[in-house]
């Protein structure tokens, strides 16, 4: 599995990307392997602001339907149009082509509750 040094990470298994006072979000390679293939991702929040831990949207998989969490609070700008047509590009490259949402950070000092690879790692048991 892979877990890049310069993303932070959730206990829900979200990944964060920040650059400036945009947050890249989606989930980890470790949860789209546990989710299995992904049919359908569902983000109806664009515009809005979401809470840090609040639901901005759904992953379905085959088997199963799970939230997403946001992982900041942040108004979200942009969903990943790639996934709707494609959303096996979570789990071909969940890190890349499949990130989720772009997010304007809107309370920066919530960065440092985020995980770091490490921790994440041990986290999971890796």
């Amino acid at each position: 599995m892979n877990f890049p040094e310069e993303l932070k990470y959730t206990k829900d298994h979200e990944w964060v990307k920040v650059d400036g006072d945009v947050a890249t979000i989606g989930i980890t390679d470790f949860a789209q392997k546990e989710l299995g293939d992904i049919v359908y991702v569902d983000v109806n929040t664009v515009g809005e602001s979401v809470a840090i831990e609040e639901v901005f949207g759904t992953v379905e998989a085959v088997k199963t339907v799970s939230d997403l969490f946001m992982p900041i609070t942040g108004n979200v700008l942009e969903v990943n149009g790639g996934i709707d047509a494609n959303p096996e590009l979570v789990n071909k490259d969940p890190y890349g082509a499949g990130w989720m949402i772009k997010a304007r950070i809107e309370s920066p000092a919530e960065l440092a509750q985020l995980l770091s690879a490490t921790d994440y790692k041990k986290l999971i048991g890796v």
